[in-house]
């Protein structure tokens, strides 16, 4: 599992490539990736694209988390797109949809 990244007129898109993010050692990865992503766009914008993400456990929404938080203090602007109804009913329980900009 990995992140595709790309530029597209100055935002950095992060596409996410696996159907399930569920695996611990996935998530660290994703974790350092986004982190990595983060530092390097202070400042920035960094759009996540959910499109092809069916599920998702609650160690992720919890790296989402923090990824916000960091994007957040270094005044990154951090979005989230193409949430299924699947992912987007988690983060609506969770109440992440009431911190993250999807």
């Amino acid at each position: 599992m990995s992140l595709i990244k790309k530029e597209h007129e100055g935002i950095m898109v992060c596409v996410f490539t696996d159907q399930k993010i569920l695996d611990e050692a996935v998530i660290e990865k994703l974790a350092a990736e986004l982190r990595a992503v983060a530092d390097a766009n202070k400042g920035g914008r960094i759009l996540l694209n959910f499109g092809g993400v069916a599920f998702m456990s609650s160690q992720m929404l919890g790296k989402l988390a923090y990824i916000n938080k960091k994007c957040n203090a270094d005044e990154t602007e951090l979005k989230l797109c193409n949430l299924s109804d699947n992912l987007m009913d988690v983060f609506k329980i969770t109440a992440l949809d009431k911190v993250l900009d999807l």
